[in-house]
């Protein structure tokens, strides 16, 4: 079998439960619903963190962030300094599309970047990119997604589609590998007066013709990104590479949290049935969805893997493994080769997943997690580095992390304490905010306490 062509669509801000058919019950996704049904949607992936930069990088390294020096995302210089983080992810890291590249691949990347901006940042084809537009980093033609006026955000997901079918049109004899990773969902949003249309019964009572409401708002920005989706979909049938072409969608992070400053309609996203949003450690801020499509890989139509735990560092090691690119020894990957995953076996992962977040959790109590957490099997404990708020949870079955068992397994809490501490301690050192970990309402440690 030829080598398969790969197309990675990466959104942003976009919640778990944040399409119909991961259980929405009013946002309509009928193409992301077509993807579902031709392969298989996976529940169990997680990114590598609850927010944008450092999650994209783990995507090309495969290497949890952390490691990189990359703890939150890449803003100004001078931001970057006070928290201990490069200006850019080191285009000396080797990177899947590199790899990729190597072998032949032709690599492209449309849409947003976020791994290095403002003056000295790499551009793109620094980390093995043939061929780009990009927003959120330095590059040849940084305002394609503008108009007169400012961001045009209503259009765009059809600009970056419509230059990811221009890509695939230059490279159909392939093979070639794409990011496609869209602007939407994340603030501002502001959808034109046909998308919202849809969604108007949405509006807040008696302001109708005032103010559309943010529902109204961020539904008609999910399902706009899901059309052209669907336009990127119906290229691949027309071009005949549907067969042989792994297509991917997911998302950078967990819905944002409608208490940060400008996050105005995107705080309405869904984090499914779970707890914590963008920037927590909890399920909802670092579990995403998860669609796959490959029908000359085997890929299941119409299958849904509840088991299997997959994360962003293991994109890297698959997507090679896909492309027969041989990996070099040396360069320290994380994760793991997911390859018969995708072709339809279910099984547990060999390796655990680690996390770190070094900074305040603005929002709601029950979203602020501990520092650090660390998903092996069933169980994933979040814990501070000393030793404060020991939360455990059985994940499959409790996923909403409602019942924190810790007390029930002080030798389990002791063992993954220590796992997540060692690795913890090979990381690059840095600051940490002043209440990083902090949670002052006892929630859900006094559960198992209450009559």
């Amino acid at each position: 079998m030829p080598r398969p062509n790969i197309i990675f669509i990466f959104a942003d801000d976009w919640g778990w439960g944040d399409l119909s058919c991961y259980g929405h019950p009013h946002v309509d996704t009928p193409n992301l619903d077509r993807l579902a049904a031709e392969g298989t949607l996976f529940s169990q992936f997680y990114v590598c963190s609850g927010v944008c930069s450092p999650s994209r990088a783990a995507v090309l390294t495969g290497r949890f962030p952390a490691h990189h020096g990359i703890h939150g995302h890449f803003a100004v210089h001078e931001m970057n300094a006070r928290r201990g983080m490069p200006n850019w992810l080191d285009p000396t890291v080797t990177t899947c599309t590199r790899l990729l590249q190597r072998q032949g691949y032709r690599i492209g990347h449309y849409g947003k970047w976020h791994l290095g901006n403002g003056e000295g940042a790499p551009e793109p084809f620094a980390y093995g990119i043939d061929e780009c537009r990009i927003n959120s980093g330095n590059g040849p033609d940084l305002s394609f997604l503008t108009n007169d006026v400012g961001p045009d955000r209503a259009s765009s997901s059809e600009i970056i589609v419509d230059e990811t079918i221009g890509f695939i049109d230059r490279h159909k004899d392939g093979p070639f590998f794409v990011n496609v990773w869209f602007n939407d969902t994340h603030a501002t949003l502001d959808p034109d007066e046909k998308q919202l249309e849809p969604y108007l019964r949405f509006a807040p009572r008696g302001l109708e013709e005032k103010h559309p409401g943010a529902n109204a708002i961020y539904f008609a920005a999910v399902t706009n990104a899901d059309r052209h989706i669907g336009r990127l979909l119906d290229h691949l049938d027309e071009t005949r590479l549907t067969s042989n072409t792994i297509v991917i969608f997911s998302a950078d992070n967990g819905p944002e949290d409608i208490a940060i400053q400008n996050a105005s309609h995107s705080g309405v996203g869904s984090p499914g049935p779970f707890r914590g949003r963008k920037r927590s450690l909890y399920e909802g801020g670092i579990r995403t969805p998860f669609l796959l499509r490959w029908p000359d890989g085997g890929t299941p139509a119409g299958a849904v893997n509840n088991d299997t735990a997959l994360s962003a560092v293991d994109l890297f090691p698959t997507f090679c493994s896909a492309g027969d690119c041989p990996i070099p020894g040396d360069i320290g990957l994380q994760g793991e080769n997911m390859l018969d995953v995708f072709q339809g076996t279910t099984r547990d992962r060999a390796t655990p997943l680690m996390w770190e977040w070094r900074f305040r959790i603005a929002g709601h109590v029950i979203n602020r997690s501990p520092i650090l957490a660390i998903r092996e099997g069933r169980w994933k404990l979040l814990v501070n580095p000393d030793g404060d708020r020991e939360e455990l949870f059985d994940i499959p079955s409790d996923p909403m992390e409602l019942s924190n068992v810790a007390p029930d397994h002080p030798d389990l809490v002791r063992s993954l304490t220590d796992r997540v501490k060692a690795w913890q301690a090979e990381l690059p050192d840095g600051p940490f905010d002043e209440n990083a970990g902090s949670n002052a309402y006892p929630w859900p440690q006094s559960l198992k306490q209450s009559p």
